[in-house]
């Protein structure tokens, strides 16, 4: 009987202290896990641990010898470290959070299964059996709470989280709970394993994974953040803000009015820069387009032979912020600034599966295999295709002809832009 206790034991202790141990390297070298969540998951794998131990022991002492004052200080230890295990889930899901009465209510779950050393208030060992006495469930209590508590947090600090992200939370909670559940009302398994100290490793495991999928979602948000203010940047060019200032500068001595003007729509054109970086999704084609004016204008009076044209019939549509504006710049700097009638035309229309969107010039033209290189003059195309092709499942093409112009043509599915 002693050897199949003893096998039932290594079954059920080896994956537990493998999955113990997995989730301890991973932790280690996961960059993603920041150093607090690290070290939470590694002190609660080594409680979740010492609990297996006391489980392990409490059982050698039941078969093998009635020593109850050894017995008794390990039930003390059990008692104590679950519910502290549990708590520090609490901080996993809210790190910010101090959940100090529950650090309370933890020291008089303590105490209170301390008193089993001169009382049985609690529980006791008598004739090498354990014995409950009136607040022998109060470690099952408070365990149950932390749950519940547990449960609100998943609910309020994730709220503004993916609802798939609430998932691993839920299922973890419902594992511990339905192991505080069955050791309440079956005692333990024949290893001597509780079933919390079972599901506490599972979810131990399950909360690595949760944490290392939330973490990778903030630092693509993050670089997506990034790229926003990159791609923001490399639209205020330094030569068009110089530029720009010189010619308010010198409007101001001949036509004030006009300076004035020019001024008013360069501070709209900065402003609606900077508002894209707090718009990571899409936009009104209007406002884009609105902006896009903005800029033309302001080029157009710097540029006294640069016209840009509009032929817009269809504008009920969303897009990226910075997609039209851009190549409408590209357009008029490398392309039709130095014709002595340089025309930008920006289009659009409904077609019965897309919207369309075209900017053509009748400038210089150039090369197409330059598209491949990763040149300042093109590299503003290749952002633009990039956030049209990622965010609304749109495309972008690009014709050129050399010395007769070019033409970019934007199309968006309309099952994708409703």
């Amino acid at each position: 009987m002693n050897d199949f206790a003893s096998e039932i034991n290594l079954i059920v202790v080896t994956p537990l202290v493998l999955q113990l141990l997995g989730v301890a390297l991973v932790v280690l070298l996961d960059p993603y896990v920041g150093k607090k969540q690290r070290r939470l998951l590694l002190i609660n794998a080594a409680l979740i641990a010492s609990l297996i131990a006391e489980n392990i022991v409490s059982d050698w002492f039941v078969v093998h010898g009635d020593v109850p004052p050894a017995r008794t200080l390990l039930a003390i230890y059990g008692y104590a470290v679950r519910p502290l295990a549990l708590l520090l889930f609490c901080y996993i899901v809210a790190p910010n959070k101090k959940h100090t009465p529950f650090w309370i209510l933890l020291g008089m779950n303590a105490l209170l299964n301390a008193t089993a050393l001169f009382s049985h208030i609690c529980f006791w060992i008598e004739n090498n059996h354990y014995q409950r006495g009136p607040l022998g469930y109060c470690c099952h209590v408070v365990s149950a709470i932390i749950l519940l508590y547990i449960l609100y947090l998943t609910f309020t600090a994730q709220a503004k989280r993916d609802r798939f992200q609430l998932i691993i939370p839920i299922i973890n909670i419902a594992l511990v709970f339905s192991g505080v559940l069955l050791d309440t009302f079956i005692a333990h398994t024949q290893s001597g394993i509780t079933f919390l100290s079972i599901a506490m490793v599972s979810s131990t495991l399950f909360y690595y994974i949760w944490l290392h999928l939330k973490f990778v979602h903030d630092h693509e948000k993050a670089l997506e953040a990034e790229s926003r203010i990159r791609i923001m940047m490399s639209q205020i060019q330094p030569h068009f803000l110089y530029n720009t200032l010189s010619s308010i500068q010198a409007l101001c001595r001949i036509d004030p009015e006009k300076a004035f003007d020019v001024t008013e729509k360069f501070g709209t054109y900065l402003r609606s820069n900077i508002d894209s970086l707090d718009r990571p999704d899409l936009i009104p084609f209007a406002k884009e387009l609105e902006h896009t004016r903005v800029y033309s204008e302001i080029e157009m009076i710097r540029f006294p032979n640069v016209h840009v044209e509009y032929d817009t019939q269809d504008v009920d549509f969303s897009v990226p912020a910075l997609t039209v504006q851009p190549l409408v710049e590209n357009a008029i700097r490398h392309g039709v600034r130095i014709r002595k009638e340089g025309v930008v035309t920006v289009s659009s229309r409904r077609t019965e599966l897309c919207h369309e969107i075209e900017i053509s010039d009748n400038g210089k033209g150039f090369d197409m295999d330059l598209l491949k290189t990763a040149d300042g003059t093109h590299i503003g195309v290749r952002n633009v295709r990039e956030r049209i092709e990622k965010t609304c499942g749109g495309t972008l093409t690009v014709k050129s002809v050399m010395d007769s112009g070019t033409t970019v043509t934007i199309r968006i599915p309309i099952k994708e832009s409703r």
